[in-house]
Protein backbone atom coordinates (compact mmCIF):
# COMPACT_ATOMS: atom_id res chain seq x y z
CA UNK A 1 0.00 0.00 0.00
CA UNK A 2 1.38 3.39 -1.01
CA UNK A 3 1.69 6.01 1.70
CA UNK A 4 -0.45 9.15 1.70
CA UNK A 5 1.14 12.60 1.22
CA UNK A 6 0.63 13.22 4.94
CA UNK A 7 2.36 9.94 5.88
CA UNK A 8 5.23 10.81 3.54
CA UNK A 9 5.56 14.24 5.18
CA UNK A 10 5.67 12.74 8.66
CA UNK A 11 8.25 10.16 7.60
CA UNK A 12 10.56 12.79 6.05
CA UNK A 13 10.21 15.15 9.02
CA UNK A 14 10.86 12.24 11.37
CA UNK A 15 14.25 11.58 9.78
CA UNK A 16 15.45 15.14 10.42
CA UNK A 17 13.65 15.83 13.71
CA UNK A 18 15.96 17.37 16.32
CA UNK A 19 18.76 17.88 13.79
CA UNK A 20 19.98 21.03 12.05
CA UNK A 21 18.44 20.76 8.56
CA UNK A 22 20.95 23.10 6.93
CA UNK A 23 23.93 21.15 8.26
CA UNK A 24 22.35 17.92 7.06
CA UNK A 25 21.86 19.41 3.61
CA UNK A 26 25.42 20.78 3.51
CA UNK A 27 26.83 17.34 4.33
CA UNK A 28 24.77 15.32 1.85
CA UNK A 29 26.84 15.81 -1.32
CA UNK A 30 30.08 14.84 0.49
CA UNK A 31 28.44 11.78 2.03
CA UNK A 32 27.17 10.64 -1.36
CA UNK A 33 30.57 11.15 -2.99
CA UNK A 34 32.20 9.05 -0.26
CA UNK A 35 29.58 6.31 -0.64
CA UNK A 36 29.92 5.90 -4.39
CA UNK A 37 33.59 6.70 -5.07
CA UNK A 38 34.70 3.05 -5.16
CA UNK A 39 31.67 1.68 -6.98
CA UNK A 40 31.80 0.69 -10.64
CA UNK A 41 29.31 1.99 -13.21
CA UNK A 42 27.71 -1.47 -13.18
CA UNK A 43 27.26 -1.29 -9.41
CA UNK A 44 25.76 2.20 -9.68
CA UNK A 45 23.14 1.19 -12.24
CA UNK A 46 22.13 -2.18 -10.75
CA UNK A 47 18.68 -2.14 -9.21
CA UNK A 48 18.26 -3.97 -5.87
CA UNK A 49 14.84 -5.17 -7.08
CA UNK A 50 12.84 -4.64 -10.29
CA UNK A 51 10.60 -2.03 -8.63
CA UNK A 52 13.40 -0.21 -6.72
CA UNK A 53 15.71 2.49 -8.02
CA UNK A 54 19.43 1.94 -8.48
CA UNK A 55 21.96 4.26 -6.86
CA UNK A 56 22.25 6.07 -10.20
CA UNK A 57 18.50 6.58 -10.38
CA UNK A 58 18.46 7.90 -6.81
CA UNK A 59 21.19 10.40 -7.73
CA UNK A 60 19.20 11.55 -10.79
CA UNK A 61 16.12 11.90 -8.57
CA UNK A 62 18.06 13.95 -6.02
CA UNK A 63 19.26 16.31 -8.76
CA UNK A 64 15.72 16.81 -10.09
CA UNK A 65 14.23 17.13 -6.61
CA UNK A 66 16.80 19.81 -5.79
CA UNK A 67 15.83 21.69 -8.93
CA UNK A 68 12.12 21.42 -8.06
CA UNK A 69 12.58 22.46 -4.43
CA UNK A 70 14.84 25.36 -5.37
CA UNK A 71 12.15 26.59 -7.75
CA UNK A 72 9.44 26.12 -5.14
CA UNK A 73 11.37 28.09 -2.53
CA UNK A 74 11.97 30.90 -5.01
CA UNK A 75 8.27 31.02 -5.91
CA UNK A 76 7.28 31.16 -2.25
CA UNK A 77 9.88 33.75 -1.30
CA UNK A 78 8.85 36.03 -4.17
CA UNK A 79 5.08 35.42 -3.95
CA UNK A 80 3.85 34.41 -0.50
CA UNK A 81 0.80 32.13 -0.66
CA UNK A 82 1.47 30.91 -4.21
CA UNK A 83 0.27 27.54 -5.52
CA UNK A 84 2.93 24.82 -5.63
CA UNK A 85 2.61 22.21 -8.37
CA UNK A 86 3.08 18.60 -7.29
CA UNK A 87 5.20 16.24 -9.39
CA UNK A 88 5.15 12.50 -9.94
CA UNK A 89 8.67 11.27 -9.24
CA UNK A 90 8.07 7.95 -10.99
CA UNK A 91 6.81 9.69 -14.14
CA UNK A 92 9.90 11.92 -14.07
CA UNK A 93 12.19 8.88 -13.62
CA UNK A 94 10.65 7.22 -16.66
CA UNK A 95 10.25 10.30 -18.84
CA UNK A 96 13.73 11.64 -18.14
CA UNK A 97 15.46 8.24 -18.33
CA UNK A 98 16.98 8.16 -14.86
CA UNK A 99 18.23 4.65 -15.59
CA UNK A 100 20.37 5.99 -18.46
CA UNK A 101 21.75 9.09 -16.79
CA UNK A 102 25.39 9.17 -15.82
CA UNK A 103 25.38 8.80 -12.00
CA UNK A 104 28.43 11.00 -11.46
CA UNK A 105 26.95 13.77 -13.61
CA UNK A 106 23.71 13.53 -11.62
CA UNK A 107 25.65 13.81 -8.37
CA UNK A 108 27.57 16.85 -9.62
CA UNK A 109 24.31 18.47 -10.78
CA UNK A 110 22.82 17.82 -7.35
CA UNK A 111 25.91 19.26 -5.62
CA UNK A 112 25.86 22.49 -7.63
CA UNK A 113 22.11 22.99 -7.23
CA UNK A 114 22.31 22.26 -3.50
CA UNK A 115 25.16 24.73 -3.02
CA UNK A 116 23.15 27.37 -4.87
CA UNK A 117 19.97 26.70 -2.87
CA UNK A 118 21.85 26.90 0.44
CA UNK A 119 23.36 30.23 -0.63
CA UNK A 120 19.87 31.46 -1.50
CA UNK A 121 18.58 30.47 1.93
CA UNK A 122 21.46 32.29 3.57
CA UNK A 123 20.81 35.44 1.53
CA UNK A 124 17.18 36.05 2.52
CA UNK A 125 15.94 37.32 5.89
CA UNK A 126 15.10 34.42 8.22
CA UNK A 127 11.60 35.85 8.68
CA UNK A 128 10.87 35.16 5.01
CA UNK A 129 11.23 31.46 5.75
CA UNK A 130 7.68 31.74 7.13
CA UNK A 131 6.41 32.55 3.62
CA UNK A 132 4.37 29.66 2.35
CA UNK A 133 3.07 27.96 -0.74
CA UNK A 134 -0.03 25.84 -1.15
CA UNK A 135 1.22 22.40 -2.25
CA UNK A 136 -1.43 20.65 -4.36
CA UNK A 137 -0.89 17.37 -2.50
CA UNK A 138 0.31 18.35 0.96
CA UNK A 139 -1.30 21.71 1.66
CA UNK A 140 0.40 24.73 3.22
CA UNK A 141 4.21 24.51 3.27
CA UNK A 142 6.53 27.24 4.50
CA UNK A 143 10.10 27.62 3.28
CA UNK A 144 11.22 26.42 6.72
CA UNK A 145 9.05 23.31 6.33
CA UNK A 146 10.54 22.62 2.88
CA UNK A 147 14.07 22.95 4.32
CA UNK A 148 13.24 20.33 6.97
CA UNK A 149 11.58 18.07 4.40
CA UNK A 150 14.63 18.28 2.14
CA UNK A 151 16.91 17.30 5.03
CA UNK A 152 14.73 14.28 5.80
CA UNK A 153 14.59 13.42 2.10
CA UNK A 154 18.40 13.47 2.04
CA UNK A 155 18.65 11.13 5.04
CA UNK A 156 16.13 8.76 3.49
CA UNK A 157 18.11 8.45 0.26
CA UNK A 158 21.52 8.37 1.95
CA UNK A 159 20.31 5.34 3.92
CA UNK A 160 19.17 3.65 0.70
CA UNK A 161 22.50 4.35 -1.02
CA UNK A 162 24.46 3.12 2.04
CA UNK A 163 22.52 -0.13 2.07
CA UNK A 164 23.04 -0.74 -1.64
CA UNK A 165 26.73 0.27 -1.55
CA UNK A 166 27.43 -2.19 1.29
CA UNK A 167 25.72 -5.06 -0.52
CA UNK A 168 27.79 -4.63 -3.70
Amino acid sequence: MQETPQQYTQRMLGYSQGKNPLRLQQATPRKLVALIKRLSKKQLIRRPAPDKWSIGEILAHLADAELVNGYRMRLILASNGTTIQAFDQDAWAKTFNYSRRDPKTSLETFRVLRENNLKLLGSVPRGSWENYGQNQERGKETVEHIVKMMAGHDLNHIAQVEKMAKSR
